[in-house]
């Protein structure tokens, strides 16, 4: 899964597209090595921190929690990062599945 339970929230494995014309969760995607990744898109740049910051947004908005539950964790210059988002991790994981179509958190 894209995702996993820890004790403070959830751990989320995310592939951005920067400039993709809307901000958006597009599903799950299994990378060419076999990792699962959460597809995100978001119409800000590349520069500055601002596409990062607008999957932070787009997470917590999707997932109904403060902008400040989320956080990057790993990747600040790759495609590929970590966000982790603080709060209860199951009904977190429950309700990124369910955004996703996945009836297994």
């Amino acid at each position: 899964m894209a995702w996993s339970t820890r004790p403070d929230g959830l751990e989320v494995r995310v592939r951005v597209t920067p400039r993709g014309g809307r901000d958006a969760i597009d599903g799950i995607e299994t990378l060419s090595d076999g990792r699962p990744v959460l597809k995100v898109r978001v119409r800000a740049v590349p520069e500055d921190g601002a596409a990062n910051e607008g999957v932070r947004r787009l997470l917590a908005k999707a997932l109904k929690v403060p902008a400040s539950a989320v956080s990057l964790e790993a990747g600040a210059t790759a495609r590929l990062k970590t966000f982790v988002i603080s709060g209860e991790g199951k009904a977190l994981a429950a309700a990124l599945a369910a955004l996703t179509g996945r009836d297994d958190p």
